[in-house]
């Protein structure tokens, strides 16, 4: 084996207790993986890092076991890869394609799961970004869920990040005004500057929120979609219209405490507004997943949609980069580049 083929994982050395740390991970050698019949040989090129993977590191009981990642096991989340072998008709060598895969330099990998990524369509990294998890959880948070009509003002709080940044543009393109939310002057600068939303809000530099969302929204809040819960959620939910919808998509400024902190609760001004709040997962609109990725990658040609990515080099900085989510590093989408396409392969996007 040369070095460019030895073979590494991350996996979860211990449970955190509350704030994600280097200890929480531990990077190992393994032996390079022999690929069976049906399976295909992987090669990392992209690793996705995403907030809500912060719930699988907790410690399960015997009712939620399966939703944890096990101690001493390779960490899963959405990933590219490219085909350097297959015992599979479906996949040839050099076939880009994406999925929930380990934390692993190479694997070999059961085809079930597998879709293949065009390249002609946008850059591969889009299938974890855009065209990923975080561009459907907008599309259908906001359309499904938000049912956002034009002339309607929409707040989007974590704006700046992977989901949010998709989020305020779907928006945009539906006609609405568009206040988003976000915890940097950089972040506010590429709101409003490369986004265009109507008012960014900084809230480190904010003193009272809810009185900045109703300068912001002098005619109330119509559609609130929210990736932060905590007190941001407390700010904008006082100043929600009459039949008011709410998308809760993530709860980012929870994922690190050990107890859920009590809030205020909602239910009487949920009443008194008529108002709808909805949590979701995207998998709930799984069926749809093909029209909705259509409908982004149109928009994206059309230039009417854009996207950012944090990008990461090495697989040794994979845990840095999830550690830096909870640090409102991020601009846009957080991965980390493992490897660059073999572009000598050939390549089969049909």
């Amino acid at each position: 084996m040369n070095n460019s083929q030895q073979n590494k994982q991350i996996v979860l050395a211990q449970h955190p207790k509350d704030q994600v740390n280097q200890q929480t991970f531990r990077l190992e050698d393994i032996d390079m993986p022999d690929c069976q019949a049906g399976e295909v040989l992987l090669k990392s090129i992209y690793v996705s890092v995403d907030p809500g993977m912060r719930g699988f590191m907790d410690k399960g009981d015997s009712d939620n076991a399966g939703n944890k990642f096990p101690i001493d096991k390779a960490i899963t989340s959405r990933s590219v890869a490219q085909v350097i072998d297959s015992a599979s008709e479906d996949f040839k060598k050099g076939d880009i394609v994406h999925g929930r895969l380990a934390w692993k330099k190479y694997q070999s990998f059961a085809v079930d799961t597998l879709e293949k990524v065009d390249p002609d369509i946008a850059p591969i990294s889009t299938a974890v970004s855009m065209l990923g998890i975080p561009g459907l959880a907008a599309y259908f948070g906001m359309l499904k869920i938000g049912q956002i009509k034009q002339g309607e003002t929409v707040v989007v709080s974590g704006a700046a990040g992977s989901v949010g940044s998709i989020a305020v543009q779907i928006a945009r393109i539906k006609g609405c005004r568009v206040i988003g939310i976000a915890g940097s002057a950089k972040k506010i600068d590429y709101l409003q500057d490369d986004l265009g939303v109507d008012k960014a809000i900084d809230y480190h530099q904010t003193t009272d929120m809810q009185a900045a969302i109703k300068q912001a929204c002098p005619d109330g809040v119509d559609v609130f979609f929210d990736n932060v819960g905590g007190e941001l959620f407390d700010a904008v939910f006082a100043n929600i219209n009459e039949h008011a919808r709410i998308a809760i998509c993530g709860q980012i400024a929870d994922y690190n405490h050990g107890e859920v902190p009590q809030g205020p609760r909602p239910m009487h001004h949920l009443i008194k507004k008529s108002a709808r709040m909805e949590g979701f997962v995207v998998y709930d609109f799984a069926d749809e997943f093909d029209a909705a990725k259509q409908q982004l990658s149109q928009w994206y040609n059309e230039g009417k949609m854009t996207y950012r990515e944090n990008l990461i080099k090495g697989f040794e900085n994979i845990p840095s980069a999830f550690i830096g989510l909870f640090e409102g590093e991020n601009i846009g989408k957080q991965m980390v580049k493992v490897a660059d396409v073999d572009t000598n392969a050939p390549v089969d996007t049909q």
